[in-house]
């Protein structure tokens, strides 16, 4: 069960969530996104992960490779940001820095993760509405700061985390 607390009510509002064991870090994001209706958001965690899958963008081939990280790891750094997509879904977009239990470390896009024990991320709603549009130069889908262009349908193909219900 998330639980969520509210910090200030100024331009922008921090709420901090705090998930349990099981709980799904991106299907939580989203489903926190939708139920605020938020404009725009960032966010920052630390935690634990049962297991997750995160992501490396070949700039070559502009492909990710997935990194399937299947053991419990510490969350040494999550942040991210959200968006609205023009469906009116919203769109996660995470990196994650994990510690092994010998102190080596995994880290790249969070394309999905489970919580064990416990997951606690901040998240700064912004005022402003912000999207995603697709460079094909790079071959990312980059923050539009002019906020006329939509998102590709397809996230995965930008190392976004997906918004449907995946758990690793």
């Amino acid at each position: 069960m998330v639980r969520i607390k509210t910090l200030g009510a100024d331009l922008v509002k921090s709420h901090v969530l705090v998930l349990d064991a099981g709980d799904s870090v991106i299907d939580t994001l989203t489903d926190f996104a939708g139920d605020l209706q938020l404009r725009s958001a960032s966010f920052t965690g630390i935690g634990a992960f049962r297991r997750s899958t995160l992501a490396f963008f070949d700039v070559e081939s502009k492909q990710y490779q997935n990194i399937p990280v299947d053991e419990q790891t510490e969350v040494l750094s999550l942040i991210g940001d959200i968006v609205p997509r023009e469906d009116g879904g919203w769109q996660v977009h995470a990196h994650a820095v994990l510690s092994l239990r010998d102190g080596s470390t995994r880290g790249g896009h969070l394309r999905a993760a489970t919580v064990r024990p416990t997951m606690e991320i901040v998240v700064a709603e912004s005022p402003q509405q912000l999207t995603r549009r697709f460079d094909p130069e790079c071959g990312l889908a980059l923050i539009d700061l002019d906020g006329d262009s939509a998102i590709e349908e397809d996230p995965l193909r930008h190392g976004l985390a997906p918004s449907n219900r995946h758990t690793p």
